[in-house]
């Protein structure tokens, strides 16, 4: 009998090219019911761009509790979660953390990487002694607010709407979902 060869750990800066890939293949999925095809970045220009970014976050982030964790499969990147102090003006950053981004290659879902990689998220959130965790999440995302229920969030009554290009015609509307940590 054979095992998986399954884990999460914390990203490293080598990993900023996989990570890169992954988001933006996954945003068009996202994003779909209100960014048309065409909006979404593409090409390996677009890969080393928001490699760079990711490299710059991995190796100087912003506060010591900004961390991103990987999920693998074998040595290869399936999936990422970025966690660190909630910035919403109702939270506490000292107690309140924020799941910031929960990514699962589409083509890898079902298969425990993203219960791997929110579990994961959530030891370092309470490794870093915060009590409470949020999450915005999109709000026609239905698969992902169904499998963060079943993990023990819940909706906490915040709503926002967010402005994608600038002048008001491309907006997505996100929910707000929050879980104890202690």
């Amino acid at each position: 009998m054979t095992t998986a060869d399954v884990s999460v750990r914390v990203a490293w800066a080598d990993d900023a090219a996989a990570i890169a890939a992954l988001q933006l293949r996954t945003w068009p999925e996202t994003y779909a019911a209100v960014l048309p095809p065409e909006s979404f970045p593409t090409g390996p220009e677009a890969v080393e761009q928001a490699a760079a970014a990711w490299h710059a976050s991995l190796t100087r982030p912003a506060d010591a509790r900004h961390r991103a964790l990987v999920a693998l499969e074998h040595n290869r990147v399936v999936g990422f979660a970025v966690v660190g102090p909630a910035g919403d003006p109702d939270c506490d950053p000292v107690a309140d953390a924020e799941l910031a981004e929960l990514t699962v290659d589409p083509a890898e879902r079902g298969r425990g990487h993203g219960s791997r990689l929110l579990q994961a998220a959530a030891d370092t959130m309470r490794a870093d002694h915060f009590g409470r965790a949020v999450l915005w999440a999109v709000a026609t995302d239905d698969a992902l607010r169904a499998f963060l229920t079943s993990a023990g969030w819940a909706a906490d009554g915040a709503h926002r709407e967010l402005d994608l290009d600038g002048s008001g015609t491309t907006t997505v509307k996100q929910v707000r979902l929050h879980t104890r940590l202690d």
